[in-house]
């Protein structure tokens, strides 16, 4: 503050130049796991409020942006389908549904093809015998308690459950396999 109780103004951030774009892409692969589209998006987001403060026109630096996403790409710190694959087992594990893993993955910019090849060797490498979508699902219905993980009575709750089932992207048959089914203890 000066001594007329104002406050004084910020200084601009720096100019946004290709070692800055370098810089920022590297922090955030240090910290984050990424698809190319995701980092793309990211550095885009960078360079346009540093725009927005230095009063320039942001759309000079997607070249810049570009550049940087292809080396990141040909180095091989953002790889697509590596991350789809590591993405589809970490979301099967908590209990995520064919259907919600492809909507993430697409919000990520992660291409159909790409997402259907993550799936398809989710299922292959699926350790168990039984499908993976009724594993992702009795994943979710165990931590969030739901059917046979439900403390106390169930019957009460069946359509609750069903529908957090539902939501989540999984079919109503196996939905229901899982609602109405036993735990693996009891069994």
């Amino acid at each position: 503050m000066t001594d007329d109780g104002l406050k004084t103004a910020r200084k601009p951030p720096r100019k946004v130049t290709p070692a800055y774009l370098q810089r920022a892409a590297m922090a955030y692969l240090e910290r984050y796991a990424s698809s190319a589209e995701n980092l793309r998006r990211v550095l885009r987001r960078k360079v346009e409020k540093r725009c927005r403060l230095r009063g320039e026109d942001p759309s000079e630096f997607h070249e810049a942006v570009d550049e940087v996403v292809a080396k990141s790409l040909r180095t091989g710190l953002v790889d697509d389908t590596r991350y789809a694959e590591a993405r589809v087992a970490t979301l099967r594990r908590r209990g995520g549904s064919a259907r919600a893993i492809r909507a993430k993955l697409a919000l990520k910019g992660i291409d159909r093809e790409t997402i259907a090849a993550a799936l398809d060797q989710d299922h292959d490498h699926d350790q168990v015998s039984e499908d993976p979508e009724e594993q992702a699902a009795l994943a979710l219905a165990r931590r969030r308690r739901l059917g046979p993980f439900r403390p106390g009575e169930r019957e009460p709750y069946r359509d609750k459950d069903l529908a957090v089932l539902a939501r989540a992207g999984f079919s109503f048959d196996i939905a229901r396999r899982v609602v109405d089914g036993e735990r693996e203890d009891e069994a």
